[in-house]
């Protein structure tokens, strides 16, 4: 879908990184896996760990300050607020409502978005028709994730892939470029291949302590890889062929951080050049779900990647199944 009329951008990003550090070493002492086995097939070192007692609210509104003050956007501006998340706080209130409080903001429409991986691309998506159709001027976007709380510590398969964070974008009118257009895309045929039955993770136990099997990740890692590649590769094609836009034209692809050998299949695919075009924080962040693409964005702005008037992409595919791609020009 292309857009014209009213220009919509994000006006700044943020993010928070919880302290806990856990790495492959740490892993090794946990499951039957090793560093080396665990790098060659997905390309993560460690993630990040929430404190047993920090939310999805308490990272997301960390990050949500971060990304106001780049925007040079006082709370008071914020006219809705968008919680990407997977691993609310509660089942309601919503993790939204938490953070619009714990930001002191009042009397503004906030609410959860729930679209796994694909979240923040879903999230920033929506924001930008509020914006384009008047009824807000300044939309907060979050995506945070406390995927430790809903992760088996006994399977190795699923238990070295994930980590806890937020991201959170500020998105309101500019002059010109901003969100050229996006391709957002589901399907509940396979739903079964990434689920999580119960997500409250504020009730879950400590790292390092698996809840009840009903409450954790569950996922079919070979079959959703074929489906990764194709349909995040499909996605970028999607949107940027009506604007005219070829692959060499974009500055930065950030995906959403799976893996190592998804994202360097989408990237063959696509034919780009993986080592100046492709933004990879994967190596030290893990798998966050919504987050990781809202994180990477941030990241890669605050790392001068994406300067004035650079094209980028963000693609990303998640549980849902579900899929996004946006191109933006900064």
């Amino acid at each position: 879908m292309t857009e014209t009329g009213r220009h919509v951008g994000i006006l700044g990003t943020g993010s928070y990184l919880p302290e806990k550090v856990l790495t492959n070493a740490d892993l090794e002492r946990m499951v039957d896996t090793t560093d080396e086995w665990i790098t060659t097939r997905t390309g993560i070192k460690e993630r990040r760990i929430a404190a047993d007692d920090e939310t999805a609210s308490d990272m997301g509104a960390a990050a949500a300050r971060n990304a106001l003050a780049n925007a040079s956007i006082g709370p008071d501006s914020i006219d809705m607020i968008i919680v990407a998340t997977i691993t609310p706080d509660n089942y309601f209130p919503s993790t939204a409502c938490l953070l619009q409080h714990k930001l002191g903001i009042s009397d503004v429409p906030s609410f959860d978005l729930s679209a796994a991986c694909s979240g923040f691309i879903y999230g920033v998506s929506v924001a930008k028709q509020f914006i384009r159709s008047g009824h807000a001027e300044h939309v907060l976007v979050v995506a945070s994730e406390k995927l430790s709380a809903i992760t088996d510590w006994s399977d190795r398969s699923t238990c070295i892939l994930f980590g806890d964070g937020a991201g959170a974008a500020v998105l309101g009118p500019v002059d010109n470029g901003g969100i050229l257009g996006e391709h957002l895309g589901s399907d509940g045929s396979g739903g079964d291949l990434l689920y999580c039955r119960a997500t409250a993770s504020r009730v879950n136990g400590p790292h390092g302590v698996s809840p009840v099997a009903v409450n954790t990740l569950q996922m079919q890692g070979n079959v959703l890889f074929k489906h990764a590649v194709r349909l995040m590769t499909d996605a970028a094609l999607t949107v940027i062929k009506p604007l005219g836009i070829k692959t060499d034209d974009i500055k930065l692809i950030i995906p959403h951080q799976a893996n190592i050998r998804i994202l360097n299949a989408v990237g063959k695919k696509l034919g780009i050049d993986a080592e100046t075009q492709l933004y990879l924080n994967l190596e030290k962040r893990g798998n966050m779900s919504a987050a990781s693409t809202a994180i990477a964005l941030a990241e890669a702005v605050e790392e001068g990647r994406v300067e004035k008037g650079d094209i980028i992409l963000l693609d990303a595919f998640g549980g849902g199944l579900t899929w996004g791609a946006m191109v933006i020009q900064w």
